[in-house]
């Protein structure tokens, strides 16, 4: 896919931009630039590779440092609530909005 003049102006006017010839043309070029790396990146064959979890899981094993999924804070809900002016089985309450 590669864009044309016309589709620059289209852009450039949604987006509400000024563009003078000279940067229409550089951002032609960049644009149609990155349409190229997509297309080579689209052309290599991928089938039969897993996806890595992180890109350094190429080159080496790599252990994620996670956290144990622990409550730090206490169960405050009922305090935080007190102020609300409409709670239900601990759920704020408010207006309907959209008809």
């Amino acid at each position: 896919m590669s864009l044309t003049s016309s589709d620059i102006a289209r852009i450039a006017n949604l987006a509400r931009l000024e563009l003078s010839p000279d940067e229409s043309e550089r951002m032609l070029t960049q644009i149609n630039g990155f349409f190229d790396i997509v297309g080579k990146m689209q052309a290599v064959d991928t089938s039969g590779v897993e996806p890595l979890s992180h890109p350094v899981a190429a080159i080496q094993d790599v252990t994620l440092r996670l956290r144990d999924d622990v409550a730090s804070e206490p169960d405050m809900r009922e305090a935080n609530q007190q102020s609300a002016p409409a709670v239900e089985r601990g759920l704020f309450l408010v207006p309907k909005v959209i008809e």
